[in-house]
């Protein structure tokens, strides 16, 4: 009854994510927030999520239906893919969605497909990751295993009404890999006031940074991909020629590398690694920071950079997706080729220091660059999407035959998933014959 219609009215979206609240990630939150902003818009939204620690099975949680999962394979958001449970086909019976927004192409992202073929009505779909970029979470990552994972989201994206990539540079890369749906670029909206409030005295005051002292800041998961031995590298060249300090603020198994890199040039006491923040603490910790510094190369949408800016922080990084929309070398930070050396990058740290009055119109002009990211203006964009989806839906648009195709695409992804952990576990056990106890 729905589809066609083009006027505004109050839509029931039913979003499917892998990880969501309490985990702390860029997924996440994106799931959380927009989720959030379509109800203040107006719209009954669900979220399909799995169970963390401290959540429980079912309808709990306003708005949320957790079920079981396995989560956090060797530590990262992958998860085992589980059947469509006749938890989530009778709640969302009883929801009676007008779209169905996935968040992943696999596990739960798979249950929305099966469910929006179902219920016959659109299926969107949120290309956030580089899933290639995350196969070394996997035993003895593979280049085949890559190639399956990039077909995966390719595929995924082709059987859905619609894709929204948050940023440029992952839209026109998902199009060269052969997307053939409808492409939106739809960033994560950020909560401007919010970080424009922080007080950067409070976090210094409760941490004992003294007043004036130059601070190089950053924020996120301590993962692997996120090159954090780069940026550590990078921090303790500068922080050797003179005062200053580097914070970091999020936790992860990278965290021990980037401390590593400071004891290395016996610098320990030059390094605050302050772990998870959130809330008032979280805004506080933006505030504190002079500069934010960031090295990822993996990123869809650089939502921390966005809140960097939000606080009036510019930003030095590498020149790479997801970073090139936010930053703009030379106007509010600098945008460092993506092969520069450690050495190079705290060149750019020790000029913004250097440069006062370049650093004002840079502090401007991130200022004014968050603007274009507010949480209002990104949820609307989401909405008028979600419409032009419904307008155009065609329930006969996927055939059997691709469904077909694409359930032996995931039997030989499990094949070669499951192979290269046999000969993880046939190593380990030769490993663990012959190495001394």
């Amino acid at each position: 009854a729905t589809a066609g219609r083009t006027e505004r009215f109050s839509m029931k979206i039913c979003m499917f994510t892998n990880t969501y609240l309490p985990h702390v990630g860029g997924v996440a939150r994106s799931v959380e927030r927009f989720s959030a902003d379509l109800r203040d818009l107006g719209h009954d939204v669900l979220v399909v999520a799995p169970v963390f620690p401290g959540t429980a099975s079912g309808e709990s949680e306003d708005g949320v239906l957790r079920v079981p999962a396995i989560q956090n394979f060797n530590g990262s958001d992958f998860s085992v893919r589980i059947t469509l449970p006749f938890l989530i086909s009778t709640r969302i019976g009883e929801f009676r969605p007008d779209v169905i927004h996935s968040h992943h192409p696999y596990l739960l992202g798979d249950a929305a497909l099966h469910m929006a073929r179902r219920r016959e009505c659109p299926l969107l779909f949120t290309h956030h990751t580089l899933y290639e970029k995350y196969t070394h979470y996997v035993p003895l990552d593979s280049e085949t295993l890559k190639r399956f994972v990039i077909h995966l989201s390719t595929r995924y994206a082709n059987f859905c009404d619609g894709v929204a990539a948050p940023s440029r540079s992952l839209a026109e890369l998902i199009t060269r890999r052969g997307v053939t749906a409808p492409i939106r670029e739809i960033p994560t909206g950020v909560d401007l006031q919010y970080f424009e409030n922080g007080r950067g005295d409070r976090f210094r005051n409760v941490h004992g940074i003294p007043p004036g002292t130059p601070v190089v800041g950053h924020v996120g998961r301590l993962a692997p991909e996120k090159n954090l031995g780069f940026l550590a590298r990078a921090a303790a060249a500068f922080l050797k020629e003179g005062d200053g300090l580097f914070l970091v603020i999020g936790a992860g198994p990278a965290g021990e590398e980037i401390r590593r890199v400071f004891e290395n040039e016996h610098m320990a006491d030059r390094l605050f690694l302050a772990g998870e923040k959130t809330g008032q603490d979280l805004a506080d910790g933006y505030a504190a920071m002079d500069i934010f510094a960031f090295a990822s190369k993996t990123e869809t949408q650089g939502m921390v950079l966005v809140e960097a800016m939000a606080a009036g922080k510019p930003v030095i990084a590498l020149d790479a997706s997801g970073t090139r929309e936010v930053v703009t070398d030379g106007r509010n930070g600098r945008l460092l080729q993506e092969d520069a050396p450690p050495a190079v990058f705290a060149g750019a740290l020790e000029d913004f220091f250097r440069d006062t009055g370049k650093a004002v119109f840079w502090r401007k002009e991130a200022l004014k660059t968050a603007r274009d990211f507010s949480r209002r203006t990104c949820a609307r964009r989401l909405f008028d999407f979600y419409e032009e989806s419904l307008a155009a839906y065609s329930p006969a648009r996927v055939g059997a035959a691709e469904f077909r195709n694409w359930e032996n695409l995931l039997r030989a992804l499990r094949a070669e998933w499951d192979l290269l952990a046999g000969k993880a576990g046939a190593l380990a056990d030769s490993f663990g014959k012959n190495s001394p106890r």
